[in-house]
């Protein structure tokens, strides 16, 4: 089966997926959701993402009661019925629930959604460009919510202006990319924005963390400027399908291109992961190896 799509239980063609129109997501978004890849049918840090969504899940107070080892299982059971071994996108949400339109939360079921397509790694051979865009999303970014639509404006605006990110900011202070997170390299040390309320918690920011950690590369969680991303030796965007790819332009501006060899050497670690929990070898990885 090609793009599989999953709703409380019922699995078929994601295209021909039925889902109510009392669905509180279509109304008010009412909802959390999480996304990750898989390749050779194993998904890629199953747990980080897991953790991540039930989290999502408490603080909008969803009383979702599937425990975590089911819906793995559910999970998988998708993946499965992909007609590919090769890479996928693993996208899952969860409502409120199926009720009249009623600002107060309903008496209702959650639901369940998963959608798995096909899907590639970002080619990280390839720099991308960016703009900046003033940070006017709500105050709790740390949520995983159905509500995007800030995000989605941005994202539509670098698209575009012929870039393939846009970095938010609020003030001076940098917090994140529409669907990335973005951290800069400066004189040896990989510096990423601190979790709070104004960022989304990676599960890939985090492993590149875990990476300096087991490289002894150091590393800070502290506030930057847009001032120091102009600066930085390397700009990187990370995200599940976008394991450390660089930048080489800002808002029609140059940055990055001055410490590739801790560039590559952080990107190419993190493609070692991957390779190691899937069994799966990006087509771009001997390029990388020789830039």
């Amino acid at each position: 089966m090609k793009n599989v799509g999953y709703y409380n239980g019922n699995i078929g063609l994601l295209e021909e997926l039925m889902i109510p129109v009392l669905d509180r997501g279509m109304y008010f978004g009412d909802g959390v959701y999480d996304a990750t890849y898989c390749a050779n049918r194993k998904i890629f840090e199953t747990d980080f993402h897991i953790e991540r969504f039930y989290n999502s899940l408490k603080a909008v107070k969803i009383p979702f009661a599937m425990p975590k080892e089911e819906l793995v299982a559910e999970l998988q059971r998708c993946i499965d019925l992909m007609d590919i071994d090769g890479v996928c996108f693993v996208y899952w949400q969860v409502t409120r629930g199926t009720a009249p339109r009623n600002h107060a939360f309903p008496h209702a079921y959650p639901n369940l959604l998963i959608s798995i397509t096909e899907s590639n790694l970002m080619d990280l051979t390839k720099p991308c460009k960016l703009i900046t865009e003033e940070d006017t999303r709500f105050f709790h970014c740390n949520i995983k919510t159905l509500n995007l639509l800030p995000s989605v404006m941005a994202y539509q605006k670098a698209l575009d202006a012929g870039c393939s990110e846009v970095i938010f900011h609020r003030g001076e202070r940098v917090t994140e990319c529409a669907h990335c997170n973005v951290n800069i390299l400066k004189d040896g040390c990989f510096i990423t924005p601190p979790l709070d309320n104004l960022i989304l918690p990676g599960t890939t920011r985090r492993h590149f963390l875990q990476i300096c950690e087991r490289l002894g590369i150091p590393y800070k969680e502290e506030p930057f400027t847009v001032q120091d991303v102009f600066e930085a030796d390397e700009v990187m965007i990370t995200s599940a399908g976008t394991l450390g790819l660089a930048a080489c332009e800002l808002d029609g501006k140059p940055v990055g291109g001055k410490d590739k060899e801790l560039l590559r050497k952080l990107q190419l670690a993190a493609l070692d992961d991957f390779t190691a929990e899937t069994g799966f070898v990006p087509p771009f990885r001997a390029e990388l190896c020789s830039c």
